[in-house]
């Protein structure tokens, strides 16, 4: 199989756009150069500290990447958002160059294929981005007696994974937190819940640790509903903002914190999965979903020379659907966040909470 025709392939099954997707995409194959290369950043990049044999534990309470359970339900684009773009609070830095790593994308997403095939190419599991109906308040108690001995009292992982990053849980579905809560994390220390705790105690444990995605420590935001496309203008009397393009029609999260911050008028685009947008995103961006109605979006998007900037996750593919699409119907100020969601939260940037309205 040729390099371009791989990386079209591995573009389309990372994609977290695509994953919640109706039909599963054909898993590519490495080819043996390419899985020797991945292993041999495996050995120089991630074996200090989840072991040489990627069984974990090596140092700084790193998970094993050999869990038959973390491989099915995090494979592939769970596992490349946390090589990419790290667990801020904790040991585990974003190994991704456009925030200062080693790896390219492409490496990135050769190293997800690897860790995949060896643990036996286990068939992934479709947890889904639904959120997990629970009481906070409740499931804080539960995590006091039941986890924070291994993962720290403020989740900063004593014997186990450090649960309180912002990286993580702004990017990690419910469903991918309660599957680990109820089946464990085989060939860990990580056991079943699932004859300790009723479900109704799992969703809260779920729920707390939600409510955790802006901060261990800071007070819970509320959850506010999805603003309406009527309403998509943030700071409609303001001026326009200021910045210099990178490689072509991206805006860097340094400039996007910026303008946000200087209250410059522009439309923030969110095109996630709508689901997504609940989980955590950047504050004051509308949830448009690259599945959006073409003709629903033209028409409340303003037509003034406004600047529409969109983000996903991907880091880009997504967002860079819609603004390709914008572009086509005529809009000429348009933008697309270079790191994406990912790479925002790794940089340390805030975002925000939401509540779905169906």
């Amino acid at each position: 199989m040729s390099r371009s025709i791989l990386m079209v392939l591995l573009a389309t099954l990372l994609s977290p756009a695509l994953a919640h997707a109706a039909e599963p995409r054909p898993i590519p194959k490495l080819a043996p150069e390419e899985a020797a290369a991945a292993e041999a950043d495996y050995q120089r990049y991630c074996a200090l500290c989840h072991g040489p044999d990627r069984a974990g534990h090596a140092n700084d309470h790193a998970p094993s990447l050999k869990s038959d359970s973390l491989l099915r339900t995090a494979f592939p684009w769970l596992l490349r958002e946390s090589i990419a773009y790290g667990r801020p609070g904790t040991p585990m830095g974003g190994y991704l160059d456009e925030i200062g790593g080693p790896m390219s994308l492409d490496e990135v997403r050769r190293m997800v294929l690897w860790l995949h095939e060896q643990g036996g190419s286990p068939e992934p599991i479709r947890v889904g981005s639904d959120r997990v109906a629970g009481n906070a308040e409740a499931g804080a108690g539960v995590y006091a007696q039941h986890c924070a001995s291994c993962h720290g009292d403020e989740g900063e992982g004593v014997t186990a994974t450090a649960l309180g990053n912002p990286a993580m849980l702004a990017t990690t579905p419910d469903n991918f937190l309660r599957y680990a809560i109820e089946h464990g994390r085989d060939g860990t220390p990580m056991e079943s819940f699932a004859g300790t705790l009723s479900p109704t105690q799992m969703d809260d444990v779920t729920a707390f640790l939600r409510s955790r995605a802006t901060g261990w420590n800071s007070d819970p935001r509320p959850l506010v509903p999805p603003p309406a496309l009527a309403d998509a203008v943030l700071n409609p009397e303001a001026a326009a903002p200021e910045f210099e393009f990178k490689n072509g029609h991206y805006i860097t999260a340094a400039d996007l914190d910026r303008i946000l911050k200087e209250k410059r008028r522009l439309v923030l685009l969110d095109t996630r999965v709508a689901s997504m947008w609940q989980i955590a995103h950047i504050e004051g961006a509308v949830p448009i979903p690259y599945y959006s109605n073409p003709g629903e979006v033209i028409s409340a998007l303003p037509r003034d020379g406004t600047w529409i900037i969109s983000y996903c996750e991907c880091p880009r593919a997504a967002a860079d659907s819609v603004n390709k699409f914008l572009r086509e119907e005529g809009f000429t100020n348009t933008a697309v966040l270079w790191e994406g969601i990912g790479g925002w939260v790794a940089l340390g940037y805030p975002t925000a909470v939401g509540r779905a309205d169906k």
